[in-house]
């Protein structure tokens, strides 16, 4: 795995939209345990109640800062006048049922949103890389049996896969169009279904699973037999630090798109995964499947091939699905016995130590 290290983070500076989310908060705290200068932008409202980032008391440990990315005129100068070396788009409108219920606000955010965060970055003076993450839904779904490729179509049945379809061309258009030799690199970031500690959104398997046990009922799951690329949360933003270095450092010569999944044995069916995470979590843990008549439209088999973020980048996945489950339950537990905010940031250093191995600290 290319190192992770201090060596090249500590100088950086950088703009991380959605860093008050899920992975937003992990990131953060990755990034400034890394020692960047780290300006973040997320919605004034905390994204779920509760909500790690301020569990974790982020807000102290970088410049944060307030902003809908629908708003071009208050995102630009937030962006340009941090002077930032990189910038890390993760912002967005990440729920495909919410997508239903709110399309066009979806399509604003995901689709727009990057388009205003990428004008925003155009002709920025020591600006060196910019990576906007979608997701693994941004592609056509056929239902293969085989890992979608960066090369595979685009596309989204639904409003929130189809909205970041269209932030992929969006970025694509403007890597073409703005960012020639000589300014920032462009790239994209394709995962999905990640889990870990500290989720809170709605509609979310482990989120809800959590819910359901910590309150002594047992957890209803609609679609046991969906498959999905199951992996923890550090995995896709070790890819993504991985990529922001690549584009810093070879520029336009580093492919436009990148893929970070698990590999194709660890796609499970949610079944599979709930089964296996009531047994991390322990005997009192129980579930029942109980799928609603009236369910939009979800994809059924949803995979990804990762080899060209292995090859080019050197990531590769670290954690198979009974670590990843572990880590997770563990996280919870520790929160509903009660852990305050300085176990809770020590806990997340150890499982980014876990993850790391011997090289955690640069």
């Amino acid at each position: 795995m290319h190192e992770i290290d201090s060596t090249f983070w500590s100088s950086q500076r950088v703009v991380l939209t959605g860093h008050t989310g899920f992975k937003g908060t992990w990131l953060t705290l990755w990034l400034r345990r890394l020692g960047a200068a780290v300006r973040g932008i997320s919605l004034r409202e905390p994204p779920s109640n509760p909500h790690m980032f301020g569990l974790l008391g982020l807000s102290s440990q970088c410049d944060h800062r307030a902003c809908d990315v629908r708003d071009a005129t208050a995102l630009s100068p937030l962006i340009r006048e941090f002077s930032p070396t990189i910038v890390i788009h993760m912002a967005a409108q990440a729920l495909v049922r919410r997508g239903y219920r709110e399309p066009v606000a979806t399509f604003a955010t995901n689709a727009m949103g990057a388009a205003n965060l990428l004008e925003a970055c155009r002709d920025l003076p020591g600006l060196r890389a910019v990576v906007v993450v979608t997701t693994d839904k941004c592609y056509e779904n056929r239902e293969w049996v085989h890992p979608y490729r960066e090369s595979d179509p685009l596309g989204g049945h639904d409003p929130y896969s189809a909205s970041k379809a269209a932030a992929e061309i969006v970025a694509a258009s403007y890597r073409r169009s703005f960012f020639h030799e000589g300014t920032a690199a462009v790239a994209t970031a394709r995962a999905g279904n990640v889990v870990g500690g500290g989720d809170w959104s709605e509609d979310r398997l482990i989120v809800d699973l959590v819910a359901a046990i910590s309150a002594g009922r047992p957890a209803v799951v609609r679609n046991i037999n969906a498959v999905r690329p199951w992996q923890h949360v550090l995995e896709p933003l070790a890819g993504y630090l991985m990529l922001a270095r690549a584009l810093c450092e070879r520029g336009r010569a580093v492919s436009p798109a990148f893929n970070f999944g698990p590999p194709a044995e660890q796609a499970k069916t949610v079944g599979e995964v709930v089964k296996a995470f009531v047994e991390q979590w322990g005997p009192e843990a129980s579930w029942r499947h109980d799928p609603p008549p009236d369910a939009p439209h979800e994809a059924g088999l949803l995979m990804l091939d990762p080899s060209r973020a292995i090859g080019e980048l050197g990531w590769r996945p670290r954690l198979d699905l009974a670590t990843t489950l572990r880590f997770t339950a563990e996280w919870y537990r520790r929160f509903h016995q009660g852990a305050g905010t300085r176990d809770l940031v020590a806990l997340c250093h150890a499982q980014i130590d876990a993850y790391l191995g011997d090289h955690s600290r640069g």
